[in-house]
């Protein structure tokens, strides 16, 4: 993969996946064999929304690599709290580091940001957009767990505005997958995303009801309902806790069934479901180090 900036999933062939997954598993095999590779490399964070996975991983990756990250910090520390536009702080802070890591609210605000500098922009979530080094890490723990080539994968919860869902579903079209959206009927794939994956050649197989597809699925992949993205309070209180897989759910799963949420969880997962062979959800989220390393190895 050679790409400036990594901003959608939709940029990504399976060649492209296969080669950062490759490499995180050489990383994960032995760590200190790529400890320094990129001394005197600095990596800026720029995290307009919370984060805790995504930004501790690339902090941790960057630092393993030999390198060292900057940060913006919190909005309310720093001069976009004054009114600064994300075009003139990318423009200020790429004076400052190697390669930007950018989360924002804003769907396309990455792609916006890339335009504006020099050095390689990762895209780490734009608003309900795309997420697509959280698609890597997904991708390295369904090939680690469940493999990729004839693959039976349900994904449930927030399909509307779950950028990790819209990153995945377009990186799954690269390979042999059987994708089903599980979702409220208010909750679908947006018109827009269904279309694109129509188009790549894949069946959209829509369920509202997890147990119609669960007994054929190799990766129930589970998603947050995610509150900060309604509009409309009275609109997420009708559709707030409408899955939860526990361990009586999972009694109708095959028995090789790996359970994946990108994190955080409210209530959609049990915790009877973490002392499981299906959970899978805390490797996952440790995946985020060696894939991150991955990447960064690649673009720096």
């Amino acid at each position: 993969m050679r790409h400036d900036h990594l901003i959608s999933a939709k940029q990504l062939s399976r060649g492209d996946i296969e080669t950062v997954l490759d490499r995180a598993a050489e990383i994960a095999a032995d760590p200190e064999a790529i400890a320094g590779l990129h001394a005197d490399t600095l990596l800026g964070l720029l995290f307009f929304e919370p984060s805790t996975r995504t930004k501790m991983s690339f902090d941790a990756a960057m630092k393993r690599l030999g390198g060292d990250t900057i940060d913006m910090g919190s909005v309310d520390s720093s001069s976009v709290k004054k009114g600064e536009s994300l075009a003139d702080t990318v423009r200020v802070i790429e004076g400052y580091a190697d390669a930007l890591v950018l989360r924002h609210p804003s769907e396309g605000s990455a792609k916006l940001a890339s335009e504006f500098v020099d050095v390689p922009v990762v895209n780490a979530g734009d608003g309900a957009g795309q997420h697509p080094t959280q698609t890597l890490l997904d991708l390295y723990t369904i090939r680690e767990n469940a493999g990729l080539d004839d693959l039976s994968i349900g994904i449930v919860g927030d399909l509307k505005y779950g950028r990790t869902v819209h990153s995945l579903a377009h990186a799954l079209t690269n390979f042999d997958a059987e994708q089903h959206f599980i979702s409220p009927e208010s909750l679908r794939l947006p018109r827009g995303v269904r279309y694109d994956l129509r188009s790549a050649g894949t069946t959209v197989r829509e369920h509202t009801d997890i147990e119609d597809a669960l007994g054929n699925l190799d990766v129930l992949y589970v998603t947050r309902i995610q509150r900060e993205r309604f509009p409309d309070e009275n609109e997420y209180r009708q559709v707030a806790g409408e899955y939860q897989v526990d361990s009586t759910l999972l009694e109708s799963a095959g028995c090789d069934l790996t359970v994946m949420h990108p994190l955080p969880r409210v209530d959609e997962i049990a915790p009877d479901v973490d002392e499981t062979d299906h959970a899978t959800y805390f490797e996952q989220a440790h995946n985020g180090i060696p894939v991150r390393m991955a990447l960064l190895d690649q673009i720096l």
